[in-house]
């Protein structure tokens, strides 16, 4: 069992704050269009952070915690992907301006990172507590994982989201950005603007999100710091990266099936997990250098898939993806 001491803990949160500010500080008090040249290099930045964590973690606690940490971190930066698929829909729904994207993209970082915190010491105490949770999480991904395989070329419908339904219906909205503002004042009336919808859209997408990435994470590691970390440092290049390939996104057409399929795996793994500790320990278990294999092999290949496909195929574009049938996709269905 992985123990970290109180010193530990504290340096690996001032790190992530730290990374956080600077941020938050890019993204929300110097608004601007990002281009591809400071996207990328915010985006390596960010890798190479993890990477030397990683690095000096596995040298501090052993390289099995190690390939752990780096399994966690594939998984939830792999997830983080279909995120962005999200959060293009999002923007384009609400036609953000782009100067103030990377801004509300800082603050629902902020609010997923806060969500996971939750998440990872609620998973972390139940798992603790019984055992049986383990088959309860790998079923969820097994359910997760089919529901999105059968809705994989489909978006998921912001408009009909609950929370951005209620916000519209109860509070003051403007009609018009404001210098970027979520909250301003009309002829002495506080209202709230567009982008306070884009970031209710995003924080309630982060929670839908925290609900798979949470116990796919779990099934690499039940050490909840190895789950803290892996997910902070998965999100928190999550912004230079929206920009960075946001026009490249329309070509992973296989995402959402390769996604499921590591999903599947996961779950199947909790499931081992569960049996080998519960029922007989003779019930064969799948060791992190497989999962960390087969989670890189599911990728690479979904990838180069992509590519091929769209090489040949021009026309073929990339969804996100949906666990339920969406609206739209419902009524092109029905016969007219």
């Amino acid at each position: 069992m992985l123990e970290v001491t109180a010193l530990g803990w504290t340096l690996t949160i001032g790190v992530i704050v730290a990374l956080l500010a600077l941020d938050l500080a890019l993204g929300v008090f110097r608004p601007h269009a990002v281009g591809f040249r400071e996207a990328a290099g915010w985006s390596i930045f960010y890798i190479a952070v993890a990477v030397v964590f990683g690095v000096v973690f596995g040298t501090i606690a052993g390289w099995d915690f190690g390939a752990q940490y780096f399994a966690g971190y594939i998984v939830e930066k792999s997830l983080s992907v279909d995120n962005l698929f999200v959060f293009v829909i999002i923007m384009t729904t609400f036609a953000v301006p782009e100067k103030y994207q990377q801004g509300v993209l800082t603050f629902g970082i902020i609010i997923a990172l806060v969500l996971r915190v939750i998440f990872i010491a609620l998973g972390a105490t139940l798992l603790n507590l019984f055992t049986f949770m383990f088959l309860l999480f790998g079923l969820l991904l097994i359910f997760t994982a089919v529901q999105l395989f059968r809705h994989r070329d489909e978006d998921p419908d912001i408009e009909s989201n609950v929370m951005v339904k209620a916000s519209k219906r109860f509070l003051p909205l403007t009609d018009e950005y404001v210098d970027g503002k979520m909250v301003t004042r009309v002829d002495g009336k506080r209202m709230f603007t567009p982008l306070f919808l884009v970031l209710i859209a995003i924080g309630s997408s982060d929670l839908l999100f925290a609900l798979d990435s949470i116990p796919a994470v779990f099934g690499v590691t039940d050490e909840a710091f190895i789950v803290f970390v892996a997910n902070a440092f998965a999100l928190l290049g999550l912004r230079a990266l929206y920009f960075l390939v946001k026009g490249l996104l329309d070509r992973l057409v296989y995402l959402s099936t390769g996604l499921s399929l590591i999903l599947a795996f996961i779950g199947v793994k909790l499931v081992l997990h569960w049996a080998h500790k519960d029922i007989d320990e003779s019930v064969p278990e799948i060791s992190i250098g497989v999962s960390l294999t087969v989670i890189i092999s599911i990728l690479v290949i979904t990838t180069v898939a992509s590519l091929i496909k769209v090489r040949k195929d021009p026309s073929a574009k990339a969804h996100a993806g949906s666990v339920r049938a969406t609206r739209k996709a419902t009524d092109e269905r029905q016969p007219r």
